[in-house]
């Protein structure tokens, strides 16, 4: 559910140097940016498929993303491993629900990607709220960021990057005004877990992804809740390439997750949450 192209086919990067060089530092990645026709090939060879996205930050970063049709296209081409999510920056108001209109129906997304932190938003700020109702009402899912940033990590003021729009509580009240909006908090919430937690149980069109953090160093409380009152909203993800799939894997093959909610969380929640049984959840 989580897959960062994070170069486009022309070399263009999706992040300003800084912030690709702190990330690749903090997440140790050996191969920061494969092109998206490279990682379909991989995913092909995993027998794995893969949502894949990038981030428009253009406003608060002062740099263009690599380009979401051609993310898109590219998805199209390799459409039995990889599976589109669009991006657009919120703060770019009414052009923003037109971009959310234009990718889902001229360019086939089949979700959105925001990274509240990095584009510098509050997600719960009324403002915004035309976004989601263009979403919702396009029957796509979108997925936000939350918890603890690799983005900025270890540069001075953390690159300017503010955690705490990445606090899950953010996106409760978006939850509740968007009830037929399947929202999906990214990455385990550290350190507001018990807030993610709490959020999923209580809104039926809340879901987890996994990704961003080795299964080792899962919080005790996510890991429970997986396997008890969450287990059909809990999302196999790995944040890849900063984290690559065997490394993910085989580090959830040794946390306690029981065997009646690992095909779950790797495959059953996903295909349903996006439909690809033919049934939306």
């Amino acid at each position: 559910m989580h897959v960062h192209i994070e170069c486009s086919d022309h070399g263009h990067p999706s992040l300003p140097a800084t912030l690709t060089e702190a990330s690749a530092k903090y997440f140790k990645a050996e191969d920061r940016s494969p092109s998206l026709d490279t990682i379909a090939e991989r995913y092909r060879q995993w027998r794995m498929a893969a949502v894949v996205f990038t981030v428009d930050a253009t406003t608060a970063l002062g740099h263009e993303p690599n380009s979401i049709e051609e993310i898109a296209a590219g998805a199209a081409r390799n459409n039995d491993v990889l599976i589109p999510f669009g991006s657009v920056d919120p703060l770019q108001g009414a052009r923003a629900v037109e971009r959310v209109k234009e990718l889902v129906e001229g360019h086939g997304v089949k979700g959105f990607k925001f990274h509240p932190s990095l584009q510098n938003f509050d997600p719960s700020d009324q403002q915004f709220y035309p976004i989601y109702e263009a979403i919702q009402a396009l029957g796509v899912p979108a997925l936000f960021h939350t918890g603890q940033n690799g983005m900025g990590a270890g540069l001075p003021g953390g690159g300017g990057i503010k955690l705490a729009y990445s606090n899950p509580l953010l996106l409760d009240a978006v939850a509740a005004d968007f009830p037929e909006l399947q929202v999906i908090m990214a990455h385990p919430s550290v350190p507001w877990q018990e807030e993610a937690n709490s959020i999923a149980t209580h809104k039926a069109n809340v879901w987890i992804d996994l990704s961003g953090w080795s299964p080792k160093y899962f919080p005790e409380s996510l890991v429970k809740a997986s396997n008890r009152m969450l287990q059909d909203k809990v999302l196999f993800g790995t944040d890849y390439p900063l984290i690559t799939p065997q490394k993910w894997l085989g580090a959830f093959e040794q946390q306690s997750f029981t065997d009646e909610v690992r095909p779950k969380i790797l495959k059953h929640n996903a295909v349903r949450l996006l439909g690809l049984d033919g049934a939306r959840a």
